[in-house]
């Protein structure tokens, strides 16, 4: 029964109404939180990375759900930089947050986007009364996102977005991106 994958070394104590940070070098679908946040593509139907990983995981509820979403109020797919929750099915957590980012351009600045995608998932953290949310590294992986400016976007945006949720821990899947994520943490 894994509760913490890996060893936390950087933690970021919460300011009033924002949430603490931790680091984590590990698997996110093993993670017992109330909710994980899926790096998703817009069509909810899974993918690969992060997506895909989580809907095999998670098993055939997860996709169900977000089939109904699809039917229901996303006939054209999630927006990128906005959120939507789903049941977590077979994962520890009891909810998934599934959010769309945005493909890195080195001709747009796309930063707005990318918080959103952090800001609006905390978002529906609190419509969940989660208290415990789990992030990926999002647009990082095929989206191209350089690493470090993520990482800064994501820690800058979480440490000032208001929320209910008491922590905030991002698992990253290798090295590089917990190194990176050490460094956004040391600048706050």
């Amino acid at each position: 029964m894994p509760v913490l994958e890996g060893r936390a070394r950087h933690l970021l104590a919460g300011r009033p109404n924002t949430a603490a940070i931790v680091l984590l070098r590990g698997d996110i679908t093993e993670q017992w939180v109330d909710a994980i946040v899926n790096a998703a593509n817009s069509s909810l139907l899974g993918g690969g990375g992060v997506d895909g990983a989580i809907h095999r995981a998670g098993g055939p509820e997860i996709l169900a759900a977000c089939r109904d979403l699809r039917a229901s109020h996303y006939g054209k797919g999630l927006a990128v930089g906005q959120a939507v929750a789903t049941t977590g099915g077979k994962l520890y957590a009891r909810s998934v947050i599934h959010t769309v980012g945005p493909v890195w351009s080195d001709s747009e600045d796309r930063s707005a986007l990318l918080a959103s995608c952090y800001r609006e998932s905390l978002r529906v953290a609190d419509t969940l009364d989660a208290r415990t949310v789990a992030f990926p590294a999002i647009s990082t992986g095929i989206y191209r996102w350089p690493i470090d400016d993520g990482a800064r976007i994501a820690i800058e945006t979480v440490r000032t977005t208001k929320t209910s949720v008491r922590e905030v821990r991002f698992i990253l899947f290798d090295d590089r991106a917990y190194a990176a994520f050490a460094a956004a943490v040391s600048a706050e």
